[in-house]
């Protein structure tokens, strides 16, 4: 609650100070009934990028209040600058976005795969716990257990969040290969130093940033190996392509 109301006298405080000087250099009449017209739309926007932030990066959040702040945010926004109307009362009339987010994730608890096995359960797994995905699934991924036990993955969905703890597995003396290939979603990766790895990295719409090298924009792609990578006997072959969305692999 003290970051909800630190954000709103954040996002009050912005605006006011903009109005103020627009007003100053005669561009803007400004008076406060017509002020708080833009200045709560303004607050949806940035408490509900704040919400789908934090969902993003797993510091809590929520991916449907935050989308839902931000849409009415931005219709509402739209409206004061004579672009479409829409009104506060008008908000009701998204009651179908609850409809789309229960499909969403109705979809995403049946097919969502979550692969966490220790290494002691390796050989009790069975088939339901699979590295392979369908492209038509909504879900997170993580692979976070004590010494989870790397296999060849290769995960393909249309929307997720996606986080691999390296630090935390049981690595076999071997090449493997890692695929994520996904429409939107963030893709997080921690390994320590002494591993070596070479990744592949493209998105459409987004960025890339590997221990340090970072791309961003439309169209970007990165390619970056280990010093070593050819003679390691522990090596990881990582090859990720989204839409829209991040990809962070950090040394750990």
């Amino acid at each position: 609650m003290k970051g909800f109301v630190r954000y709103f006298l954040a996002v009050l405080l912005i605006a006011l100070g903009v109005m103020l000087v627009l007003s100053n250099i005669g561009l803007l009449a400004f008076d406060f009934n017509s002020a708080w017209l833009y200045i709560y739309p303004a607050f949806f926007v940035v408490i509900g990028w704040k919400w789908l932030w934090d969902y993003w990066k797993r510091r809590g959040g929520s991916w449907i209040f935050g989308s839902l702040f931000l849409i009415a945010g931005i219709l509402l926004l739209l409206d004061r600058f004579e672009i479409i109307s829409f009104t506060f009362g008008d908000i009701v009339k998204l009651w179908p976005l609850l409809i789309i987010y229960v499909g969403f994730l109705l979809i995403g608890r049946k097919n969502s795969v979550i692969v966490v096995k220790s290494k002691k359960d390796k050989d009790s797994s069975t088939k339901s716990s699979s590295t392979n995905s369908s492209f038509f699934s909504v879900g997170s991924y993580e692979y976070t257990d004590p010494n989870w036990k790397l296999e060849p993955i290769n995960i393909s969905n249309m929307a997720g969040d996606f986080y691999f703890d390296f630090s935390k597995a049981f690595i076999p003396e071997k090449k493997t290969p890692v695929s994520i290939n996904s429409l939107a979603g963030d893709v997080t990766i921690i390994i320590p130093e002494d591993v070596a790895f070479r990744v592949h990295a493209s998105v459409k719409a987004g960025d890339i940033e590997v221990v340090g090298k970072n791309v961003d924009g439309i169209n970007r792609s990165l390619d970056f190996e280990t010093d070593g990578y050819e003679d390691a006997v522990q090596k990881i072959d990582f090859h990720i392509r989204l839409k829209a969305g991040s990809i962070r692999i950090d040394y750990v």
